[in-house]
């Protein structure tokens, strides 16, 4: 009884330090947003500069050239948000409103057919012009982050060079190379995570990018921005990224051009994360759907629209850690998506 007690207590303690913590991040969200997007950055930009650095570049040079890059790539992201953002923003009342004469349309149609669908209660439940507001505070969250750009540009800057001696110090600090495996196995997978999702978004951002000016809907280059960074959020990034797009193709060339923008985002999504994303990640880095789902929410709510871009990332990362120990790898596999039967035995 009183082990059961013992373990009931440090249980409920732990639950409770969760709590705080959970806590302490909502409240400390200001500052931790621009240094969580600085950390996911540097990570990206970590691989180049090593590169550079083995090729022969001296660090401040390797340094400089990633730093260029990040602010030249920075530049243009806000540009493209800053012209895009304000003239979408304008425009969000009239697309609201051509997006409820068409719904009431559709209603008149259902009901000359002879299905009885009342206008007011399918916009009630289901009210387009909500989703289009949605972006809306999307595309504002990601002009406020856009406006901390030299303070995450400075981060950026602070953490790749601590990155060059970050191995030293724990070296001198753990005592011999030993010690270092399972900080390099750690790092090793979060920065192959990383790399791998960046640039298979890339690709899904220019694939929608491309379909969009084919078919002349506005602001293609903008949906296919916000196609880049929903891509980290799997299953429901890509729902959300094809909504704004679908319902613009709607309101601009009707229901057809609509079905053909689904069919596009819908073909891109299934080659891209359905079956390359797959073959280059490996299922032992990925995650259940369950908790894809409650680390949207969980990190949403903690930091806000940029939690929600940053929510897989996170919990990959935590995933990893995890899995990097004995003693919690079993959270990791409890995290992961489900594994077929080992066929070991079978081969034997």
């Amino acid at each position: 009884m009183e082990n059961t007690s013992m373990g009931s207590s440090r249980i409920l303690m732990s639950l409770a330090a969760l709590v705080l913590v959970a806590a302490g991040l909502n409240a400390a969200k200001v500052i931790l947003v621009p240094v969580l997007l600085a950390g996911f950055i540097a990570i990206i930009s970590a691989p180049p500069m090593f590169w550079l650095q083995r090729k022969g570049f001296p660090t401040w040079l390797a340094l400089l050239i990633v730093i260029l890059g990040v602010f030249l790539l920075g530049m243009v992201v806000a540009t493209l948000i800053g012209t895009s953002v304000g003239d979408f923003t304008r425009n969000l009342p009239n697309y609201e409103t051509r997006v409820r004469e068409q719904t009431g349309d559709a209603v008149i149609l259902l009901q000359r057919m002879g299905i009885r669908v009342s206008s007011a209660e399918l916009i009630r439940f289901f009210d387009p012009g909500a989703a289009m507001k949605l972006i809306g505070m999307l595309l504002n969250a990601l002009g406020n982050m856009v406006t901390n750009g030299l303070l995450v540009l400075l981060t950026v800057i602070f953490m790749l060079l601590e990155a060059s001696s970050f191995p030293a110090k724990l070296r001198l600090i753990l005592g011999g190379e030993n010690s270092l495996e399972k900080f390099e196995y750690f790092l090793h997978n979060v920065q192959h995570y990383v790399a791998i999702k960046t640039i298979i978004s890339l690709i899904t951002g220019v694939l929608v990018a491309v379909l969009l000016i084919a078919l002349r809907i506005d602001y293609p280059f903008l949906w296919g921005l916000l196609a880049f960074l929903l891509n980290y959020v799997p299953n429901i990034g890509s729902i959300i990224a094809a909504i704004p797009a679908v319902l613009l193709a709607l309101i601009q060339f009707g229901l057809f051009k609509a079905v053909m923008v689904a069919i596009g985002f819908l073909t891109v999504n299934l080659l891209l994360g359905g079956l390359i994303e797959p073959r280059f990640m490996g299922r032992e880095l990925g995650l259940s759907t369950l908790v894809v789902f409650l680390s949207l929410l969980l990190w949403g709510w903690l930091l806000g629209p940029v939690g929600m871009l940053l929510s897989v990332p996170l919990t990959m990362t935590a995933k990893i850690a995890l899995d990097s120990h004995e003693d919690t790898r079993w959270i990791g596999v409890l995290m992961g998506p489900e594994k077929p039967l080992s066929t070991k035995r079978t081969a034997e």
